[in-house]
């Protein structure tokens, strides 16, 4: 399949970032995603997720501090600072197994920069103002701080994804 649907079976590794649950507007938890998609769960054994356990091993834990907001087209997110350790550990993820093209590469190679989406909901012809307005709101609960110590791997199966 190509594009961004998602498959029953799809996996992704995320940070989850409990702190700013609140905030976000999208319908799901705060979570910057480190690599969607990975392997699909039929292709997941012990060996596989004992090797991807070992590889995330590796990187040191760390803070990711948000404290602005930024827009992609149709979404407002937060920009996870410093960026490097996200990108250093889709990296190596990537280097491993690189049949896992970051976001299908719809948006390039690369995927996209490191980011917690905050809402995706509006429609073109009320975005700039619904989104001017949240950020208005949002403001006050800003910078959050979040330790990050694990990457944990969600499945979609058939209309949610689960731990």
């Amino acid at each position: 399949m190509s594009g961004w649907g998602h498959v029953a079976g799809d996996t992704a590794l995320t940070i989850h970032v409990p702190e700013l649950n609140s905030v976000v507007r999208a319908g799901f938890p705060a979570h910057v995603t480190v690599l969607f998609p990975f392997l699909h769960d039929s292709r997941l054994d012990e060996a596989t997720e004992r090797e991807l356990v070992e590889l995330i091993a590796a990187h040191d834990a760390f803070e990711l501090t948000f404290a602005e907001f930024r827009r992609y087209p149709g979404v407002l997110y937060l920009e996870p600072w410093p960026a490097g350790p996200v990108r250093a550990l889709t990296k190596s993820v990537v280097e491993r197994w690189p049949e896992c093209v970051p976001y299908r590469g719809i948006f390039g190679v690369g995927g996209l920069e490191p980011h917690l989406t905050v809402d995706n909901s509006e429609p073109p012809e009320t975005q700039e103002r619904a989104y001017d307005a949240l950020q208005v709101e949002l403001a006050p609960w800003l910078p959050v701080t979040a330790a990050v110590r694990e990457v944990l791997m969600i499945v979609w199966e058939g209309g949610r994804w689960v731990e």
